[in-house]
């Protein structure tokens, strides 16, 4: 590289560079050298810095974001030479986010219904180059998750750049609540955080603290009562919007076990799409208490009904005990799977597929011959070959044949990148029972 490039930089094996030339953003600790002062001023890196990555025989590899306590010790954010990581180059790379989410759904929204874009992933980390940071729309909020400790320090900058964006954009934004309570923050150095930006003391730009974390946000056309503050993740799993949308299209006469439900949101497309009636079962209370309260906030509470249950122990119940099936509105014709993640690693794969087996023959052996059957995934250690197969095994034990309606993935503001895996994690597959 013959231009003087002014940020320290980290010097990687010819392995960290043949991973970064295949589309992965991340630099392990044990693929670094040795680190370098910046050529233009000799300043030495200090953590959460901009550096500059290149391969041991001189070769530039991009520039990211240095994490000195984590393993995954530079995160990329450019691949572009003529790149200066300053504010201007966040703002770009903002517009084009937001400009992405508004082409891929901005004309998806269902007749009559808000646009897609109100309820809305606006950046999905490493997916849209802001690594470690997550954000989501709810209507007039937005809700951050902030992961690594590069990030955590640009909050100042990206934060006040990303609601010019929308509101230059025409969107109202009141505030942003941040959900930074992740384990991995302490894998960065970062203790955890919960609440509006800016803190106390802080600068306001520009915003007004809104009175509560609680929102009524509408999806789908299906409004919820979201709990920001106590709520899993962001607050809801924006991913599935789509299909979501999947299952309220089949519902329609049919009787529906909406499994593993969290607030309910399967049950209440479901029910929005002229279901008989919906049962909706979790093993949290809480879950349940909420899918109860949405279904009443819609009119759909006379067509549905709730059960705390481990399902993994509820569906042979209901197998076993007829009464018991009927007693719980059965017996179903569309039964809804949507387990939260069996594993979070490689080593763990091989039980997590046991599990997944376990749950698909459960939901098969109650599913009547014309039946169908959602079913999904939402960790990206269980490959979508590998989840067909187990769903194949299942309906093998179970003595009957699935025909496939139709194959999915999470929604599109949840962009997958070629080369980086992690963001290719939902599998979601619709069958009947034949």
């Amino acid at each position: 590289m013959k231009q003087v490039r002014p940020y320290p930089q980290v010097i990687v094996t010819r392995k960290g560079a043949r991973s970064l030339a295949g589309g992965h953003p991340w630099v392990f600790e044990g693929e670094v050298i040795r680190m370098a002062p910046s050529p233009a001023d000799g300043r030495e890196a200090a953590n959460g810095d901009v550096v500059d990555v290149f391969e041991e025989n001189g070769t530039w590899q991009g520039a990211g974001l240095l994490s000195l306590e984590s393993k995954i010790r530079v995160r990329i954010v450019t691949r572009n030479a003529n790149d200066r990581v300053d504010e201007a180059f966040w703002a770009r790379k903002l517009a084009w986010a937001w400009d992405y989410r508004k082409t891929v759904m901005g004309a998806r929204a269902l007749p009559g219904c808000e646009p897609d874009t109100n309820c809305c992933r606006v950046l999905f980390s490493e997916a849209d180059g802001f690594p470690g940071l997550v954000v989501d729309r709810y209507e007039d909020v937005l809700v951050s998750q902030v992961g690594t400790y590069g990030m955590e320090l640009l909050r100042p900058t990206v934060y006040p750049l990303l609601l010019d964006c929308l509101r230059k954009d025409g969107q109202d934004v009141l505030g942003i609540y941040e959900r930074c309570d992740t384990s991995s923050r302490r894998l960065e150095g970062l203790d955890g955080r919960v609440g509006w930006w800016p803190e106390e003391g802080a600068p306001t730009a520009d915003l007004a603290v809104p009175p509560s974390a609680r929102r009524i946000v509408t999806e789908n056309g299906i409004r919820y009562d979201l709990d920001l503050e106590h709520s899993q993740k962001t607050g809801f799993f924006l991913d599935q919007k789509y299909n979501r949308r999947a299952v309220r299209d089949i519902a329609g006469g049919r009787r529906v076990l909406d499994a593993f439900c969290h607030v309910g949101p399967f049950g209440l497309n479901a029910a929005a799409g002229g279901a008989d009636f919906v049962r909706c079962v979790d093993v949290s209370s809480t879950a349940c208490d909420l899918a109860e309260a949405n279904a009443r906030l819609n009119g759909f509470e006379g067509r549905m009904g709730f059960s705390c249950a481990n399902v993994l122990e509820y569906l042979p119940e209901l197998t076993a005990d007829k009464g018991r099936l009927r007693e719980e509105g059965g017996p179903f014709d569309l039964i809804v799977l949507d387990p939260p993640a069996f594993t979070k690693s490689r080593t763990t794969a091989d039980h997590a597929a046991k599990g997944y087996r376990e749950i698909n023959y459960a939901a098969m052996r109650l599913l009547p011959r014309g039946g169908y059957l959602a079913t999904c995934s939402c960790s990206h250690f269980m490959p979508t070959g590998r989840l067909a197969a187990v769903v194949a095994e299942a309906a093998h034990d179970a003595n009957v044949q699935l025909k496939q309606v139709e194959e999915r993935q999470q929604a599109p503001d949840h962009p997958i990148v070629p080369g980086i895996p992690e963001t290719d994690y939902l599998k979601f597959f619709v069958f009947q029972v034949v």
